[in-house]
């Protein structure tokens, strides 16, 4: 068994379930949880607010800060990401321990509806087809694995573990 810490990022495009699953996954594994909205520079924040979709250069910073608060963590983290781009993702993995992935797959009609009913959220649901457009699934080589949101949170927090156990074998 490896000392390293293992950091679980929790993926997708806005309104995938991200934050409730990954809170989940935390309570259950015992780990901390890294929001990384919360991470977002001020000036992402309002950009998005705004209408406007985050530009890869928009976006290294915010990235370059989650991977260095799971490396500053101290241990095992659960986190969220939307880690569109595998080159995203790449910088991800440059973190300290093994980075492993939860992407989480919701039908775009059912992500239409959850972000028109979701109040409270930087974020708007005029940004998600951009989201979809910059959205690159998960490659067989990448560590991780794709988890279909269908029914409720511990449902999907279960399927998780059982689909990273599976991938373990």
């Amino acid at each position: 068994m490896s000392s390293l810490p293992e950091h679980l990022v929790v993926m997708g495009v806005s309104g995938t379930g991200k934050s409730t699953t990954a809170l989940l996954l935390a309570e259950r594994l015992g780990r901390p949880m890294i929001e990384g909205d919360d991470l977002h520079p001020a000036a992402n924040v309002e950009a998005m607010r705004a209408g406007r979709a985050l530009t890869d250069a928009d976006r290294g910073p915010w990235l370059r800060a989650i991977r260095d608060a799971m490396s500053s963590a101290g241990g095992s983290t659960v986190v969220t990401c939307s880690s569109l781009r595998r080159s995203y993702r790449d910088i991800l993995r440059t973190a300290e321990g093994r980075v492993r992935f939860v992407h989480l797959v919701v039908p775009p009609e059912e992500l239409q509806r959850r972000l028109a009913a979701r109040t409270g959220h930087f974020m708007p649901a005029t940004l998600l087809a951009s989201q979809l457009a910059t959205l690159e699934p998960l490659a067989a080589d990448e560590d991780g694995v794709d988890v279909p949101v269908a029914g409720p949170p511990d449902a999907i927090a279960d399927e998780a573990m059982r689909l990273l156990d599976a991938a373990d074998d």
